[in-house]
């Protein structure tokens, strides 16, 4: 593992052992913890050379990366890795398709990346991720990532919408109730990842659930909690200037830009083994942990949820 103590990698991590593999984390022992019975290096991955010492001469079967800000130091972890490990996995993303109005398969257009360069945004940073990982790593396994989900959710959307729920009250929910969700659970993504590279699967996979697996109300409703949703209408939300994605995690407007989001075909993934729990397990289990660690802030730029000015004015307008 690149990474392993922070949600995608801590369950790759904990998967693993749950099967029975020695698992090794590189990471920078400045955030997060690796569970139990991982085998930590320290290191600045950052740093090429600080890489290649903590590596030292190490051989694995397989690695999994996680990277997602500047394609070089996934270049760079992938040539040190280049004849030191028999499979590689890269935890992508789904935005690096260039359309994302329109629902997509794994053979739509991509947005350009370079593997060379610095941060930039998010998209094209994960694709020079992936254009990084495939010129080291021919046959890489590319796991093209929906909205993830589940315990250790350290971006914080549904650890926010459960923290709001939870304060009761009346809670502004976006659009319509019957809206589909496609989602998946960070360990139903990580049992995957094992799987397919343990099969030795490669190339791209959109991994997350079959459209309409879950909707919006499902999702909001499965907490039990006692507080009212407000529904409001979306041509409402984009007046009042709402982020989608942020100020409403896990919502999209059905229409513009970032429509086909949530409603992408997923056959490949899901003909290959990828099996993803009920919603309502994800956000039993996700609560359960909120509750012991507390509510996350998210991640620097991407702190979820709407101010309580916002929340006021959008409530009375209903």
């Amino acid at each position: 593992m690149l990474g392993g103590t922070r949600f995608v990698g801590r369950a790759v991590a904990e998967a693993a052992l749950g099967r029975g593999w020695d698992v090794t984390a590189l990471h920078r022992g400045l955030t997060g913890a690796l569970p139990p019975d991982v085998t930590a290096l320290v290191a600045d991955r950052t740093d090429p050379a600080a890489l290649r010492a903590a590596l030292g001469d190490t051989t694995w079967d397989a690695v999994l990366d996680t990277w997602a800000l500047a394609p070089r130091v996934a270049r760079d972890a992938a040539q040190a890795l280049t004849g030191r490990v028999g499979r590689a996995a890269y935890v992508s993303s789904r935005s690096v398709y260039a359309d994302m109005a329109a629902a997509r398969v794994e053979s739509a257009p991509v947005v350009d990346g370079d593997p060379d360069a610095s941060a930039r945004a998010y998209a094209v940073d994960k694709r020079g991720g992936e254009i990084a990982w495939q010129a080291a790593f021919p046959d890489v396994l590319l796991l093209r990532a929906g909205l993830v989900l589940g315990p250790h959710e350290d971006v914080a959307r549904l650890p926010c919408w459960l923290d709001r729920i939870a304060r009761g009250g009346r809670v502004v929910a976006p659009g319509r109730p019957e809206r589909p969700l496609q989602l998946v659970d960070a360990r139903d993504l990580a049992a995957f990842a094992l799987d397919a590279l343990a099969e030795g699967l490669a190339g791209p996979y959109d991994v997350v659930s079959a459209p309409g697996h879950t909707t919006t109300l499902e999702l909001l409703e499965a907490s039990g909690s006692e507080a009212e949703l407000v529904w409001v209408d979306e041509a409402d939300l984009e007046a009042a200037g709402v982020q989608p994605w942020t100020q409403l995690p896990c919502w999209v407007p059905e229409t513009g830009e970032l429509s086909g989001l949530l409603s992408g075909d997923t056959f490949k993934a899901r003909a290959a083994g990828l099996v993803c729990r009920p919603v309502e397990q994800t956000v039993a289990d996700t609560w359960v942990w909120v509750q012991e660690a507390g509510v996350p802030k998210g991640r620097p730029g991407l702190e979820p949820g709407l101010s309580e000015d916002l929340e006021r004015a959008l409530l009375g307008s209903v």
